[in-house]
């Protein structure tokens, strides 16, 4: 049997649901991931981030392999039950597989009347050096 907690929170069709990492500091957005129910039973119960990685259909415990993992400090839901959002601390500061500090890296730019994504963060570390 669900928690009552656990029971609230309204998951799609796939038994998931959207997850967005900010950091508890700065209100950066970091990544947004996925999330099952034993995912957010264990980011409760240990404290650090863990999502639902949709491609290896297994848990993904941020940070496994990088070492960048997430603290979290604070879990929210939405009005209608069906988004989560972590305030976390990112150990190593480094959110993205590319080695950058978040996900959101690139900015619609508008060139010659032309729009265009332009990357404005630099990589912290060499994504080859993260999972050696």
């Amino acid at each position: 049997m669900q928690p009552d907690w656990l029971a609230h929170v309204h998951f799609d069709e796939q038994g998931l649901i959207p997850a967005i990492a900010q950091d508890a500091d700065t209100g950066r957005i970091l990544m947004v991931a996925w999330m099952n129910a034993d995912a957010l039973a264990e980011t409760v119960a240990t404290g650090r981030g863990v999502y639902w990685s949709r491609s290896r259909q297994k848990l993904w415990r941020k940070g496994e392999e990088s070492g960048h993992t997430q603290q979290v400090h604070e879990i929210r839901l939405d009005c209608d039950a069906d988004v989560l959002l972590l305030r976390i601390k990112q150990q190593g500061g480094i959110a993205c597989h590319t080695g950058r500090e978040s996900c959101f890296y690139q900015k619609l730019v508008m060139t010659n009347d032309s729009p265009r994504w332009q990357t404005v963060d630099p990589v912290l570390k060499d994504p080859q050096h993260i999972y050696e």
